[in-house]
């Protein structure tokens, strides 16, 4: 059971958690228009373009959610040294959100995805990106910034896109760097190489990742979620997994033991930027002090308000409180 006077102190907190988020910056483009008419040149739809807007994506929008939960967020990735940088930058700045520790590199684009919507509804998506390694003198740069803010920070999220920032090599010079500084590392994984994640806290998967990364053939029941959860665990060596479910909600897993939290949404409108309602979430209420079990409760909660709207949106601590009033 939540204590809800717990969390509603949160709200109107004087004293901040710090918050270090590491991981690949993203923009996320919205053409929004209309569309009534087949185009004469191909069967496709003719979207008559109303407004344009630019938000913050991938690791950019983990500092975002993190920011409107009432943290004091720092933010460490690569951007390239193009006009996109710059609206991420500009956008980072308004949410007051620390981006000192973001590196610009020439040899790469910033990662844009733009989507053209009709409506509400997502007609196409245009991804314009490298997901080549970042090179060594750009490592270097990340983990002299990284560094210099451990010593006044709470907690650290990784969130990995696969878009070339941690590498092998990058993230377990990382890790280590962490756990030389007693600091908790959670992460949200991409990919199929976790040995990279070797020595995290908490490792955040969805079911299909975790089947994925466990080279398990499907995971349908508790009992195969649960084994391959175990067997991630002791691969990576970490002390928690927290599988994301879709609509079977999530999963709180050790070695010795396991919690299911049913998925709290209404209706699922969008799922775009979910994940990272969760993996902020997560992290802000274990910053801020309160036991796992329930960090994974609210971070539920924070995801079915989410999911309920269009695009990537930020959760307010107001919002999960209302829902939570709602449910009772």
């Amino acid at each position: 059971m939540i204590n809800k006077e717990e969390v509603f102190t949160l709200r109107g907190a004087k004293s901040q958690p710090n918050i270090l988020v590491i991981g690949d910056i993203m923009a996320d483009r919205y053409i929004w228009g209309a569309a009534s008419r087949i185009s004469p040149e191909a069967p496709v739809p003719v979207v008559n373009v109303k407004n344009e807007t630019v938000t913050l994506g991938g690791a950019a929008n983990v500092a975002q959610n993190l920011f409107k939960l009432n943290a004091k967020v720092s933010i460490c990735g690569v951007t390239g040294n193009d006009p996109i940088a710059l609206t991420v930058l500009n956008l980072l700045k308004h949410g007051k959100i620390d981006a000192s520790g973001i590196v610009a590199d020439k040899s790469r684009p910033t990662t844009l995805k733009t989507r053209i919507m009709a409506g509400n509804h997502q007609l196409l998506r245009v991804d314009r990106e490298t997901t080549a390694d970042i090179q060594e003198h750009i490592e270097t740069r990340l983990l002299n910034k990284i560094e210099a803010k451990l010593r006044h920070t709470d907690i650290i999220l990784l969130s990995d896109y696969n878009k070339g920032l941690l590498t092998y090599n990058f993230t377990q010079k990382l890790l280590q760097l962490c756990q030389a500084n007693g600091k908790k590392v959670m992460v949200d994984p991409k990919g199929l190489h976790y040995e990279k994640y070797t020595g995290a806290w908490l490792i955040k998967p969805n079911k299909r990742e975790l089947a994925e990364a466990t080279v398990t053939e499907k995971i349908e029941t508790n009992e195969q979620l649960i084994k391959a959860a175990r067997k991630l665990i002791s691969k990576t060596k970490s002390q928690y997994l927290v599988v994301t479910r879709s609509e079977e909600g999530l999963s709180l897993i050790s070695k010795k033991s396991h919690h299911d939290f049913p998925v709290k949404a209404r209706e699922v409108f969008d799922v775009t930027g979910a994940g990272d309602t969760v993996f902020a979430s997560l992290g802000y209420f274990v910053a801020c002090g309160l036991d796992l079990a329930t960090a994974c409760e609210l971070a539920n909660y924070a995801a079915a308000i989410a999911v309920s709207k269009v695009g990537s949106v930020a959760v307010t601590i107001d919002e999960i409180l209302s829902l939570i009033n709602e449910h009772e």
